[in-house]
């Protein structure tokens, strides 16, 4: 989110020299560390974000909203800086900030939002001159890797040339391990944080792989783009199944370009063990003052978004649990017990529900989740995981059995031992599939549209694990971007398949897509009708 407040942009400032510094070595992380998914301390035991945004560098008196944060239960402030974008925040006052975190028991995300919107705002900095800002204040920083994450750029470019994301986040997290930052690293999503043309998520590997500590975390910001269900749950599904970590680094319950399903995303997050960052505490002017939590940063003037967030259902208050770092918890060594015996149910060709009787941990460092195996010889595959006594499993094969059981694991990383297995066949298919396809016209403009939800609905009596839309645009259409779909275009005609995480659909159930499209000025045509086929 860029602070739209209509500042005078502030004069450039020179940054400070850069110290010399001898390349640190690789090796493995310090203080907070990623650990497949999840986020551990230092002491092994997981941590979950719950916080919001506090706009610091515009509103740098506003030291004791630290406090007032902390006071309504949030354990993690993300805190906006600058490098001159804006008035820039000097080593003296991110210092300052960072005793303000520990002060308040807060984990506290660090964030520089030069960065906002590059290659589409003027004025917006590269990543290559955030990472000298963040070599500029290393000496406020030395040390804090228990506490601080260094979110290199805020929603590091807009919507023009995201293909560059890639290599310039790969190069920033390349740099800041080179300068010797031993913090863990938050990388943005383009598409001003919405990664609507699935950048991120498509080559999160290959940035991942970049950091010779393995200590980045990824984070997607969630307004317009994510207004549904459907598609919140794809895109937090997409990096569960490619092991990699995920915040929700900014969210809110309304924005100009849609209204964010806010109450999706939290529950969400809270199922999956996943953080969140509302977008934010005070300050926000020029259209989008319904983003302020409280009014005029007065805690005791909770505005409806505020009530919402801390408040409200699978809220700050309900499930945030402060770091053990600033209590001195110690290291979690003892698993869970171990889970009941697997029962299968609604097996079907590709898919069936599994359920047991739930761990208890003992630990402190409380049950995380479970695993599903496959017995399969010295080599058992996961099948998928879970944060509760159920799963539903999906994408196996027709008339195949299954000998599965079930791992819990806790907060820390420590396994149970494997439950007893359970023996099941899937089906060999059959019956009647097929699909239907229904378009929504979410918002249109004089030079364009969007369509969002395109519902793909399993019309038939069996299950579906594969389905393709086609659609013509109308003369002059051409489609300027899409997403939870794999698309192509000939011509005129738009052939959309689902994606690797949205293929399988079980009879009567639906699943969606969306796409952008630019059409001639005045021109008032939509796309009007879609043909499904499944497979």
């Amino acid at each position: 989110m860029i602070k739209r407040l209509g500042l005078a942009a502030a004069a450039l400032l020179s940054l400070l020299v850069s110290m010399l510094i001898v390349p640190a070595p690789a090796h493995a992380a310090v203080g907070l560390r990623v650990s497949g998914t999840r986020i551990l301390e230092a002491n092994g035991n997981a941590f979950v974000m719950r916080g919001v945004s506090h706009a610091h560098t515009w509103y740098a008196s506003q030291t004791g909203s630290f406090a007032d944060i902390k006071a309504l239960r949030a354990n993690t402030v993300r805190v906006v800086l600058s490098g001159g974008r804006w008035t820039p925040n000097s080593a003296s006052d991110v210092a300052n900030v960072v005793s303000l975190c520990r002060q308040n028991r807060l984990i506290c995300v660090l964030e520089n939002h030069d960065t906002t919107g590059y290659g589409e705002q003027s004025g917006a900095y590269t990543l290559d001159q955030a990472v000298d800002y963040w070599n500029s204040v290393r000496s406020a920083l030395t040390g804090t890797e228990d506490f601080i994450i260094v979110n290199i750029g805020n929603e590091p470019y807009g919507n023009n040339n995201v293909s560059a994301w890639t290599a310039a986040t790969t190069n920033a997290i390349t740099r800041m391990r080179t300068l010797g930052f031993q913090h863990m690293l938050m990388v943005d999503a383009p598409n001003w944080g919405q990664d609507w043309q699935f950048t991120m998520r498509d080559n999160a590997r290959t940035v991942a792989a970049a950091d010779t500590q393995k200590n980045t975390v990824f984070s997607v910001h969630m307004y317009g783009v994510f207004d549904t269900a459907a598609e919140i749950t794809a895109y937090l599904d997409a990096f569960q199944t490619a092991g990699l970590p995920l915040v929700i680094g900014e969210f809110g319950h309304n924005h100009s370009d849609g209204n964010p399903d806010e109450d999706t995303i939290m529950s969400q997050a809270v199922s999956r063990g996943l953080g969140y960052i509302g977008w934010s505490w005070s300050g926000n002017s020029g259209g989008v003052e319904y983003l302020d939590m409280v009014t005029n940063f007065d805690p005791d003037a909770l505005t409806s978004w505020g009530q919402r967030i801390f408040n409200g259902a699978n809220g700050i208050a309900a499930t945030s649990r402060e770091a053990t770092f600033f209590s001195g918890g110690g290291t979690d060594t003892t698993a869970p017990t171990t889970p009941g015996t697997p029962s299968a149910s609604a097996v079907a060709s590709t898919g069936a529900t599994l359920t047991w009787t739930a761990s208890t941990d003992a630990g402190g460092s409380g049950l995380a989740g479970y695993d599903v195996y496959r017995e399969q010889g010295s080599t058992d595959p996961l099948l998928g995981s879970s944060t509760t006594n159920s799963i539903n499993l999906t994408g196996l094969t027709p008339a195949t059995q299954y000998q599965v059981y079930v791992r819990a694991r806790d907060g820390a990383g420590n396994q149970s031992t494997a439950s007893a297995t359970t023996t099941f066949t899937t089906t060999s298919g059959g019956g009647n599939g097929g699909c239907t396809a229904t378009g929504t016209v979410q918002s249109q403009w004089s030079g364009g549209y969007v369509v969002q939800p395109v519902t793909v609905t399993n019309s038939g009596t069996s299950g579906i694990t594969g389905w393709t839309v086609t659609f013509t645009l109308p003369a002059g259409h051409t489609l300027a971007g899409s997403w939870n779909a794999t698309v192509t275009t000939s011509g005129q005609t738009v052939t959309a398949k689902n994606a690797g995480y949205n293929g399988t659909v079980a009879a009567g159930g639906n699943t969606s897509f969306g796409f952008q499209v630019s059409r001639p000025g005045g021109n008032t045509a939509t796309v009007s009708s879609y043909t499904c086929a499944a497979s």
